[in-house]
């Protein structure tokens, strides 16, 4: 599957290119967040065939007003691939969370390899644990780095 924009009324979502990546991580001053980035366009290197599961997606607001973004983890034979999504402060509450990790979902769903796919939430982060809930994601019973781990599978969608 190509991939390319995908669009509500309210959000535009699409993957960044190499040197969007790379601007993103020149720029990013929170240390962790630049590792991630770097590590997501080291994946994108390593596995250029499957760019769109390792790369940095944008969330743009349709007047082109970059809201917040999200990845995928990469993708691995026999493994769900897992979810990980920010929304800038000051867009947050809004729902953007939701209509983009309502998008992302149906874009990997329409993999027929994907037949779920997983999330991970602080046990702090409420906004993003009813982000997931919504979305159709219920704990999974296990606990991961960043906290309780969720699942969503295709036929729940």
């Amino acid at each position: 599957m190509e991939s390319g924009m995908l669009k509500t009324d309210r959000i535009t979502v699409y993957p960044l290119g190499r040197e969007q990546m790379e601007h993103f991580i020149a720029d990013e001053k929170d240390g962790e967040l630049r590792k991630a980035y770097g590590e997501m366009l080291e994946g994108c290197l390593t596995h250029p065939e499957l760019w769109d599961w390792y790369a940095m997606w944008t969330i743009e607001k349709t007047d082109g007003t970059r809201i917040g973004d999200f990845c995928f983890k990469g993708i691995e034979a026999n493994s769900n691939p897992e979810i990980g999504y920010g929304i800038l402060e000051e867009y947050q509450g809004q729902g953007y969370a939701t209509e983009a990790v309502k998008l992302a979902l149906n874009w990997a769903f329409q993999h027929p390899e994907v037949v779920a796919v997983e999330a991970e939430a602080d046990p702090e982060n409420i906004a993003s644990q009813k982000v997931l809930m919504k979305c159709g994601f219920r704990p999974n019973g296990e606990i991961g780095e960043e906290g309780p781990r969720y699942i969503v599978r295709r036929e729940e969608q």
